[in-house]
């Protein structure tokens, strides 16, 4: 089917009180398992290609966009591109024309006043474009002599005042919260702060987003979309499953030498992960 519009899914899914799965893809194998999974659970999903997977693949977003797009349209199941983590305005405008619908535009390095200054013109440009936007606070904190936190830090909370007034100030159309979630966890250990996100939900109009979600146990992934997560972003789970399978396959068979014997292990442990989260989240929907 054509690509879907990841706007237009974040957007039913935030009025039904539900989410949809979004999944970071490196490899090939990365994207036919999220697909696969996907089309397993009858659910729609987004692909993300990250601007640290673009610089993985030499810096080239193409041959991995085109072979999302390629998937993507031979799906049985709605599926959307999204481009994640960009700071490059340079690869931020390959986007349209690479099959993307929506851009994660991370300005998140910069103090506050930059960040608002520079995911307003990443805002118009990429409305211009017909480009769904998603961005994040930068640096939180930093008062009554406390230093500033970065929004990935473990002790970083986004402000609901400052949220509003970042969102009425850039224009995006979803906002990344600092609630708990850390990226590149591989325990499931993180403990979310669900009053904040109640208190973000009230004080906002656009959809709210979650990343470092492969650290957020069940339970805590259907508390958050209960209050207002509407979009999941997960990565690092995809790819703890992936290397699993492969060492425990080439710990048994050490005279393996064929990589698809053990990339086929690999991608099909991925495409059960993701059939198990969405099927969490399918869970928490109100």
């Amino acid at each position: 089917m054509p690509l879907a519009s990841t706007g237009e899914l974040i957007t039913r899914a935030a009025a039904a009180r539900s989410a949809v799965a979004a999944f970071n893809v490196i490899t090939l194998e990365h994207i036919e398992a999220v697909i696969a999974g996907a089309e397993s659970a009858g659910a729609p999903v987004v692909l993300q290609v990250s601007e640290n997977a673009v610089k993985f693949r030499y810096g080239r977003l193409l041959p991995l966009a085109r072979a999302a797009v390629a998937a993507a349209e031979r799906a049985a199941v709605p599926v959307a591109l999204h481009l994640d983590h960009v700071q490059s305005d340079d690869l931020l405008r390959q986007a349209p024309g690479a099959g993307f619908s929506s851009v994660m535009y991370d300005a998140a390095r910069l103090p506050y006043t930059g960040n608002l200054a520079a995911t307003r013109a990443a805002v118009d440009w990429a409305h211009a474009q017909n480009l769904w936007i998603e961005a994040e606070l930068g640096q939180i904190g930093g008062k009554d002599g406390r230093p500033a936190l970065d929004a990935h830090a473990p002790g970083a909370r986004t402000d609901p005042g400052r949220a509003r007034d970042f969102v009425a100030g850039t224009g995006v159309d979803a906002l990344a919260v600092a609630i708990g979630s850390t990226h590149a966890m591989t325990t499931r250990t993180a403990v979310l702060d669900l009053g904040l996100l109640g208190r973000l939900s009230a004080a906002l109009t656009v959809p709210l987003v979650l990343h470092g979600s492969s650290g957020v146990p069940d339970d805590g992934l259907v508390a958050a979309v209960g209050r207002g997560i509407a979009k999941v972003n997960v990565g690092t789970a995809l790819n703890a499953a992936m290397t699993g399978a492969i060492r425990e396959f080439l710990a048994a068979r050490p005279e393996a030498v064929d990589s698809r014997t053990y990339l086929g292990v690999g991608r099909e442990a991925m495409a059960r992960e993701v059939r198990r989260i969405i099927g969490v989240l399918s869970g928490a929907g109100g």
